[in-house]
């Protein structure tokens, strides 16, 4: 891959907005302004609005097979397997991700003991960040325990891989709400904009650099050799008094 050609990248950007119609969330406009920075880049972006679905919670990867009548999660599974790079788009409440970011995590999670070729983690090689919105406290929250979240299952986080916009704390104007002047809330937030540009940009930028590398280098971290007696040089430790 040729240095800044993103062409052969793919994006999922996935909405947990609590809104059931993906015309109605805040969260999806932010989401859109990363989304168009990528496409304009030449990756091939999708997204996805959880709500449009029935995923229920658990951390199998069909939970139809666990009591659940209905599971789109394995088509979901589809798309983030193929994407490169994953947006995980979320409101706030109480400081807190959405309860739908929770059971997308959940999910993420149930399909972490599958392997590459390499014996990694399915998830090596792809990168991850997170766009939040609300008007409370809580962004740098959430965007860390997203981010822990991917980074545990085997995303790659690049350097601020998060942005968000929240309004005056209490009651308030929510993300791109039209105001008495006509303007929408956070257009024109230097602070979010930025944030948006940077973080999109070093998705691109760490995904295209894991894509030529081949990922990562399974010495030390292929868990098939792991089970057949590799350690890798791991001793354990001797006691001394």
């Amino acid at each position: 891959m040729a240095k800044d050609d993103f062409t052969s990248l793919r994006a999922l950007y996935i909405n947990t907005s609590l809104k059931k119609r993906p015309e109605e969330s805040h969260t999806k406009l932010l989401l859109n302004a990363s989304a168009a920075i990528m496409e304009k880049a030449g990756v091939t972006v999708e997204h996805l609005h959880m709500l449009s679905h029935d995923v229920p919670p658990g951390v199998y990867p069909d939970m139809t097979e666990h009591g659940w009548p209905r599971d789109d999660w394995p088509a979901i599974w589809d798309k983030v397997l193929a994407a490169d790079i994953l947006v995980v788009g979320t409101p706030l409440w109480l400081g807190e991700e959405s309860s739908v970011c929770r059971v997308l995590i959940e999910r993420l999670y149930g399909m972490s003991g599958l392997l590459n070729d390499k014996g990694q983690s399915v998830y090596y090689g792809k990168v991850g960040g997170s766009v939040i919105t609300g008007n409370e406290d809580g962004v740098k929250h959430a965007a860390m325990t997203i981010g822990y979240a991917l980074s545990h299952l085997g995303y790659t986080i690049p350097p601020q891989a998060d942005c968000g916009w929240i309004g005056e704390a209490g009651p308030g104007p929510s993300y791109g709400d039209e105001l008495d002047d006509g303007s929408r809330a956070g257009f024109d937030n230097d602070f979010t904009k930025r944030n948006t540009t940077i973080m999109t940009w070093n998705l691109m930028h760490l995904a295209a650099m894991l894509r030529t590398a081949g990922g990562y280098p399974n010495r030390g971290n292929d868990r098939n050799a792991w089970k057949s007696g590799e350690r890798y040089g791991f001793e354990n430790p001797e006691y001394r008094s």
